[in-house]
């Protein structure tokens, strides 16, 4: 990755500013604008499409590297308090998950340098508790416990310095009364005088390495957990140190100058101070919050029914909120621009980089008929997905027998050193990431971008399948994004007549299901042209559109987040599935998530309902007995329907007047039933007995995508293929096939002002 940049914001009006962060090792590099059309450049498709659009950007810069610094911390101004401490206390219930990764910061307060005034406490490099002081001359002195720390277990830390004496202390005490060899641990010293650097910052799991203005670079980051950091003015006494651990809540002990509680303003980067000088902070770079402390009874499972048992913040040495690169260049999109996919191409020699973001219509423009809504949500939760990775998919190619491990090996290596986890990756201390953002170079976000695990691509570039086909139909539409829809609800949506999705629509926030759910009640129309759409609950910060928070639990994903922390730090709502939240995607496109699998799709056949005359427009120019998409596919090979899929049931919420119009047949055993739709220990269902060897499909009649179709109330409508793989049929002989005549059929008749059938029951009554 030789020059690799990043945007901000991801999506843009007309007249807005987008700023573009490029780290490159060239001296020198060409920016230009490119509008993006198609990005797959297999020879089996119609090529890569990336035609130059004339603007301010376009030029030579001046390259230089730019690193990404991960690892968050809480960050505390210094005020007088912190600086009138000749003797103190520091305190802290830590869990640490790397104890023996090398030292890790608790709580510190100045020592940017060997010789430099302050103090620390920390996790050792040997995983023992360490008690760091400096005077600012002399140098450090420490003094260790003699237990080690252990993992994944809480311990309540303290260091204590008496300035009369100048005795160093650190002390630890677990949170159960273990036996002796696991017990308290006790280290002292005696140092030369010392005390907390005036204008020094206090930081929670980190140490400062230095100061750039007034931004601190961290580093000795903490993988684990902190709860109830404290600091006093005097030396606790060691009963007292033990009574705070066994139960006392510390705060009215006398001395006390500062009391972090994070279990306040859990959905802000904000950091609350309830000792007696309101001494507040800010969480940086992004850790988890909404998670146990070290008191959590299991009583609930919900910060927001016991706020005081989640008084935690689990931080990661990986975490990153912001890149914080310098800004090289900016656009300010002209006015005339059109609605659409874009980039900045940079480039210089063979190197090069597409820095992806998304132009939406003006407010006052004439909307479009036609939307196609980009699933921005979805694209920041996969960012930099590493498919085959730490054992999401083994290479195993029974499991996935068109794997290309050799893909992208730039991008991996940049990944592997930079961490920059997605929500689909494990943290350093193999922690499920629960929060991603778009302030980071990512990756996947290429047009050209193909999955290893596929030898294709997928979700973003594959999306570039639809904006291709819509150029070579001649439509005309607007592009817009999930974060537009999740801002500005389903007025946003109102002002266009249909609205199609992605290829893989999985995350959506509240906002969002509430906006489209309203825009088709409401007689707008939905093409859902993908598959395991509508299916993951997400949250956006509200004060930080660049977050999206996930919390995983009940479904076929990589990790599940612990049952006490599946809330939503950002949103205060249950993470999971729509469908654990009782409401399955069915009741809105018809459809449910049903099935997987990393082998050849296959076709659709036609079922009676397709003859139904309220059908009739979406069939015209296909035989009666003719396949749906049994044709060539730019990611499943053959078949318009693979990868996930959907079907529909009436049991989950499909409205009764759902048409079904075809279903897939004929999957390989590859294809699996997802995890919510399987029970019991059942190989098969119903009591089928797999044949040996089986049958392709037998295992599971629910593997399989259904298409679908209903009319809504005020001449709306919504039409479903249930299949990932169906827009990588779209551009198959020069975009005259099955898949590309339905979906031309459906979309012409949508985009008409007249309005559809009413459904069957609003007829009859």
């Amino acid at each position: 990755m030789k020059i690799v940049g990043y945007c901000d914001p991801l999506h843009v009006a007309p007249g807005g500013t987008v700023r573009f962060m490029v780290s490159s090792e060239h001296q020198m590099y060409q920016a230009d604008l490119v509008r993006l059309v198609h990005g797959d450049n297999s020879p089996q498709g119609p090529g890569l499409k990336v035609p130059m659009v004339e603007s301010d950007i376009s030029g030579k810069y001046t390259g230089r590297t730019q690193v990404i610094r991960s690892g968050s911390s809480v960050q505390i101004p210094w005020a007088e308090p912190l600086g009138q401490l000749d003797s103190f206390t520091v305190t802290a219930w830590i869990f640490p998950t790397t104890p023996t990764k090398g030292q890790q910061a608790i709580v510190t307060q100045g020592l940017e340098g060997p010789k430099s005034a302050g103090y620390g406490l920390f996790v050792g490099a040997g995983g023992d508790l360490v008690a760091t002081v400096g005077n600012g001359a002399g140098g450090r002195k420490t003094a260790a416990a003699v237990t080690p720390v252990a993992e994944h277990q809480w311990v309540f830390a303290a260091m204590t310095y008496d300035a009369a004496s100048r005795e160093l202390e650190v002390h630890q005490v677990p949170v159960r009364a273990w036996p002796v060899e696991c017990g308290r641990g006790y280290g002292s010293t005696r140092v030369s005088g010392v005390r907390p650097a005036v204008g020094a910052p206090v930081v929670v799991a980190a140490a400062v390495e230095l100061r750039e203005g007034e931004s601190l670079l961290t580093h000795e980051h903490f993988n684990g957990k902190i709860d109830a950091p404290r600091v006093y003015d005097r030396v606790l006494s060691g009963d007292e140190i033990v009574g705070i651990a066994r139960g006392h809540d510390g705060l009215g002990i006398h001395g006390l100058v500062a009391a972090w509680d994070f279990s306040k303003d859990i959905n802000t980067d904000c950091v609350t101070d309830v000792g007696p000088h309101g001494l507040h902070g800010r969480v940086v770079q992004m850790p988890t919050r909404g998670v146990t402390g070290h008191n959590h009874a299991g009583h609930e499972t919900d910060f927001r029914l016991a706020p005081e048992e989640y008084g935690a913040i689990y931080f990661h040495d990986d975490d990153l909120e912001d890149a914080g690169w310098d800004v090289d260049f900016e656009l300010t999109v002209p006015a005339g621009l059109r609605s659409g996919v874009y980039a900045a191409w940079v480039r210089s020699g063979e190197d090069e980089d597409y820095i992806t973001f998304f132009v939406r219509p003006a407010d006052d423009a004439a909307p479009a008929d036609i939307a196609v809504l980009m699933s921005t949500v979805s694209y920041v939760t996969y960012a930099n997905f590493r498919d085959i990775d730490g054992g999401f998919a083994a290479w195993d190619p029974t499991r996935v027998p068109h794997a290309d491990p050799g893909l992208n090996p730039e991008s991996h290596s940049f990944l592997r050193a930079n961490g920059l986890p997605g929500l689909y990756d494990f943290h350093s201390d193999g922690s499920g990431a629960a929060l991603c953002s778009w302030l980071r170079p990512i990756l996947n976000m290429r047009p050209t971008y193909r999955y290893r695990v596929w030898g294709a691509p997928a979700r973003f570039p594959a999306d570039l399948y639809l904006i291709d086909w819509l150029e070579a139909r001649g439509f005309t539409y607007d592009v817009i994004t999930d974060h537009d829809v999740h801002a500005q609800g389903a007025d946003f949506l109102k002002r266009h007549r249909v609205v199609l999705t992605g290829s893989h629509p999985e995350y959506w926030t509240t906002p969002m299901i509430e906006a489209m759910d309203a825009y088709v009640n409401d007689g707008g129309r939905l093409m859902y042209l993908g598959g395991n759409g509508f299916y993951g609950v997400a949250g956006i910060a509200p004060t930080r559109p660049h977050v999206v928070e996930v919390r995983r639990w009940g479904a076929p994903w990589p990790f599940e987040h612990l049952p006490a922390e599946r809330v939503l730090a950002t949103t205060a709502e249950p993470g999971g599935t729509w469908r654990n939240r009782g409401r399955p995607p069915n009741g809105l496109t018809g459809l449910g998530s049903s099935c997987a699998g990393f082998d050849m799709g296959a076709p659709y056949i036609r079922q009676p309902e397709s003859h139904d005359p309220r059908a009739a427009f979406i069939f015209e120019g296909i035989a009666a007995d003719e396949l749906i998409g049994d044709i060539p596919s730019l990611v499943v090979k053959h078949g318009a329907a693979g990868y996930e899929m959907d079907r529909m049931d009436f049991g989950l919420g499909t409205p009764p007047h759902t048409l079904l119009l075809a279903s897939s047949q004929g999957h390989s055993d590859k294809f699996v039933g997802l995890a919510d739709e399987q029970l019991w220990y059942t190989r098969g269902i119903d009591g089928k007995v797999p044949s040996s060897p089986p049958t392709p499909g037998e295992f599971h009649p629910f593997v399989r995508a259904d298409m679908t179709y209903f009319e809504t109330c005020n001449g709306g409508g919504v039409f479903s293929v249930g299949s990932i793989a169906w827009r990588s049929c779209l551009s198959y002989n020069d975009y005259e096939n099955t898949v590309s005549r339905v979906t031309a059929n459906v979309l012409t008749r949508f985009a008409l002002a007249e309005p559809l059938a009413d459904p069957p029951s609003a007829t009859a009554s």
